[in-house]
């Protein structure tokens, strides 16, 4: 039988939903690829801690040990620019494919470890570092075969979306619905990426990169969060019965992209005004197609992990398997 070998780098909230999956969907997986996926290893920061895991499963804190076991694929789900980016191309480097959610190694590195890539014979999927299960890479990529995207305006930040649906349609306070973001797991202990807009601001770098080839320089994109925002804001908002919502916004003019983050009150007859809860929601204009909208999860462990694992049965099932053995 053909085998995948496939690694893991990360056990958090992430890599532990696409460690579920790929145990918990085993047949479904073999025939969707035509082989059996087996995992060979999974890299951890704090090797003594205790985790429920199959003995024969090497956990390691070693990315050579990782590479030592000649993975065809590597999921990528660990926080941070580095050592991410140096694990990832030192992977691509032996002809790896990667799968990763890192949204901000992947809007700083992204342009670098897709030419990488390219120079190796493999792949890179990053579907999940944009909007959780929502596939707007996937959607945005299918349009650029045609359509010229003009413009750009999506809810890319499901925590911040998460808190302003509870204090707008439950007039809750600022610090309640943190701590409610929070005890779900939508929110991190310390937010203030999402607060800030920041985990926004490199998702809309992603897609700028995806949709026009290039980024404007990030001193020159205005970002700005939803912590500095008061209870007379959403009163106000309230009256002309509009609602806040932390936009990114994409546009083009004169070869100069502009680029903003930042919350806004949307009237009712916006595509994004009814986006609540943590659904992220992206509205395109495309040369032929005119406006679409797209919506989904856009946070959460399962939803980021099955935009992963999507990625990979579309790269197993789209490209020659790079590696595979025959038991």
């Amino acid at each position: 039988m053909t085998v995948v070998k496939v690694a893991l780098l990360g056990f958090g909230t992430v890599g532990q939903g696409v460690f579920e999956i790929l145990e918990n969907n085993k047949e479904t997986l073999q025939k969707q690829i035509g082989a059996e996926v087996h995992m060979t290893s999974i890299l951890v920061k704090n090797i003594d801690k205790q985790r429920n895991l199959p003995s024969s499963l090497r956990v390691t804190d070693r990315m050579e040990e990782v590479l030592q076991q000649n993975p065809d694929v590597i999921f990528e789900a660990i926080n941070g620019e580095e050592p991410a980016r140096k694990y990832i191309n030192r992977a691509l480097e032996k002809g790896v494919s990667i799968i990763t959610a890192n949204k901000e190694m992947f809007a700083k590195h992204g342009r670098s470890l897709l030419n990488t890539a390219e120079k190796n014979g493999t792949a890179i999927g990053y579907e999940a570092t944009t909007a959780s299960g929502t596939p707007i890479i996937g959607m945005i990529s299918k349009l650029l075969q045609m359509n010229r995207i003009t413009k750009v305006e999506a809810i890319l930040n499901g925590t911040s979306n998460y808190i302003l649906t509870h204090i707008q349609e439950e007039g809750m306070s600022f610090e309640n619905a943190l701590s409610l973001a929070q005890s779900k797991g939508f929110a991190e202990v310390d937010p203030s990426s999402d607060l800030k807009g920041i985990d926004a601001f490199y998702k809309l770098m992603i897609l700028s990169e995806l949709i026009y080839g290039t980024q404007p320089k990030w001193d020159q994109v205005s970002c700005d969060g939803i912590s500095h925002l008061t209870s007379n804001d959403f009163k106000t908002a309230g009256r002309s019965g509009k609602r806040i919502k932390l936009l990114a916004s994409l546009e083009q003019h004169n070869n100069q992209i502009i680029a903003r983050v930042e919350p806004k009150a949307l009237d009712s007859n916006h595509p994004l005004f009814s986006v609540n809860g943590v659904d992220n929601a992206i509205m395109v204009d495309g040369e032929f197609t005119g406006p679409l909208t797209l919506r989904g999860p856009g946070a959460g462990k399962l939803p980021t992990a099955s935009a992963m694992v999507e990625d990979f049965i579309t790269a197993m099932q789209t490209r020659p398997l790079l590696q595979t053995i025959s038991i």
